[in-house]
């Protein structure tokens, strides 16, 4: 979801979010995952914090690469068309580049949630462990939504990298993966009524009997 009412999360509800979701999997378990809560006040410092950034146009070099540097057709059409649907809902015509900036920049301050997880790992960690992040945080999601709650996973945030990361005080030994924006759904934001479509079985699934 990408709009949020302003209402507070209680911190212990984020809390036992957190340690629920780390019964995931986890290949000879690891457990590579170290998640970061972020609200009230460092969440305010944070979101100013990004607005500076934002306005003086400051980048910094990603911590990975979110998407890869080739991709199929196939793949890239897909992203392609989930931002066209969410742009065409909220009436920012493709040739507006810059209120679709504008909108984008609302990722660097959580879509107005009022709190947020930062997930980081250990640096010499390969793609099993990598994947076993993703587990946690289908966990995560899947359980906020349980209590009500709505989520945003945002790799975004791995494009100022040097920013979350000493914000939050990471020792060097780790790296940001991404951040996942959570509270309460703005039922009236338009953004919000968007849903990604799925390919069809034919392109993805295959059964051997």
């Amino acid at each position: 979801m990408r709009g949020y009412v302003d209402r507070e999360v209680e911190p212990a509800l984020l809390r036992e979010l957190a340690v629920a979701s780390a019964r995931a999997a986890t290949g000879g378990n690891i457990q590579p995952w170290h998640v970061d809560i972020v609200h009230g006040e460092s969440m305010r410092r944070l979101k100013e914090i990004m607005a500076g950034k934002i306005e003086r146009r400051e980048s910094e070099t990603p911590g990975y690469d979110i998407y890869p540097k080739e991709m199929d057709d196939l793949y890239r059409q897909r992203t392609f068309a989930i931002g066209e649907e969410m742009y065409g809902r909220l009436g920012i015509p493709r040739e507006d580049k810059k209120a679709r900036a504008i909108w984008f920049a609302r990722n660097f301050q959580f879509f107005g949630a009022p709190a947020a997880y930062f997930v980081t790992v250990d640096r010499r960690m390969g793609p099993p462990q990598w994947a076993d992040l993703g587990m946690y945080l289908q966990n995560l999601m899947l359980l906020a939504v349980e209590k009500g709650l709505a989520t945003c996973p945002q790799e975004c945030w791995a494009v100022f990298p040097e920013t979350v990361e000493r914000f939050l005080e990471v020792p060097a030994e780790r790296m940001l993966f991404c951040g996942v924006a959570i509270g309460y759904e703005d039922t009236a934001d338009k953004a919000n009524l968007t849903r990604s479509a799925r390919a069809p079985e034919e392109e993805w699934l295959r059964e051997m009997a």
